[in-house]
């Protein structure tokens, strides 16, 4: 089965989680690498209020929601990578969803 053809490729939604995080991580983002802990390369800068203002941009951006009780925010908000695939299979669902399962 492939991929929904409206559900934009993995470079897309990474760039526009990247531009989402940009409001409020600001330039530090820019040193931040793909696949790492956001919470290590950020230290205080990416707190429990910092964190919840990114999974907010990142809803809005994508026209998502997140779950806080089913989702591992923790785990999926951790890294960019994460957060794309996160965004990603979101978007593939939603898709599906909307197109009536097949």
């Amino acid at each position: 089965m492939t991929a929904p053809t409206s559900v934009p490729e993995e470079t897309q939604i990474r760039e526009g989680i990247r531009e989402a995080l940009a409001g409020p991580l600001g330039d530090a983002l820019a040193s931040v690498t793909d696949d790492a802990e956001l919470n290590q390369a950020l230290g205080e800068r990416y707190d429990s209020l910092t964190a919840m203002e990114c999974i907010t941009a990142v809803e809005n951006r994508f026209n998502i929601e997140v779950d806080f009780v089913a989702d591992d925010v923790r785990h999926w908000f951790s890294t960019i990578d994460r957060m794309t695939q996160f965004v990603r299979e979101r978007l593939e669902d939603g898709a599906v969803l909307q197109g009536g399962g097949r």
